[in-house]
């Protein structure tokens, strides 16, 4: 992709330890970046953080997502129905990639997804039919990202478009990972609930960031 055909991409809850570690690589990639926070001046000392890193800056959640050709939502479960509310008409016509996992704490290492069966599907439902929600991102450890260097996990990205999917392994090519198409947003299911099963593994096995690689794939 050339430089200058590249979305500005807006991360929703990016002074979060995901979304500052996103941000980073996508800004070292050659993307601009703008980073949301409820609190728009904690966002713009998170981008002046980055600013070695490439085109970084920082606002409100609202006003990040307006700016944004492309908008990654990075908040906790807990945050997300009133974040999407609070920026859904910003959103309108644009893709939306939602890395919310439905930890619910305390009992993060147990599986608690949502009544609408997944994060992701409660996203498109807030959201509305004009916009489009891909997920991916939930099985990658945050500070794995956030230094230099090779991340030994895949993501797995679902969505309902083709072509929305392939623009979000795109970007997951861009900062070093491999992207995988993994099916319907319903799938997403699965992603969300392995999170768990992650954090499970690394408490067990004192691992430092586990995650997943698919085997019997090429590349």
């Amino acid at each position: 992709m050339q430089a200058d055909s590249r979305p500005v991409i807006g991360i929703v809850g990016g002074t979060g330890h995901l979304g500052g570690a996103l941000a980073g690589r996508w800004a070292a990639a050659g993307y601009r970046v703008v980073l949301g926070s409820r609190d728009a001046g904690r966002a713009a000392d998170a981008a002046r953080k980055l600013e070695a890193r490439g085109q970084v800056t920082g606002t409100g959640n609202l006003e990040a997502a307006a700016s944004a050709d492309l908008i990654v939502l990075a908040v906790p479960f807990a945050s997300q129905q009133a974040t999407l509310e609070d920026i859904r008409a910003a959103c309108a016509g644009k893709l939306v990639v939602d890395a919310t996992v439905p930890l619910m704490p305390p009992k993060v290492m147990r599986v608690q997804l949502p009544a609408e069966g997944c994060a992701a599907l409660r996203a498109q439902q807030v959201l509305g039919e004009s916009v489009t929600v891909v997920s991916a991102f939930h099985n990658v450890a945050a500070h794995r990202l956030a230094v230099d260097g090779p991340v030994d996990c895949d993501v797995l990205v679902f969505g309902d478009k083709r072509e929305a999917r392939d623009r979000v392994i795109e970007l997951a090519e861009a900062i070093g990972l491999r992207g995988l198409h993994a099916g319907s947003l319903a799938n997403s299911a699965a992603a969300e609930a392995l999170t768990s099963v992650l954090i499970f593994i690394n408490k067990h096995y004192s691992a430092d960031g586990s995650g997943f690689r698919i085997t019997g794939i090429g590349g």
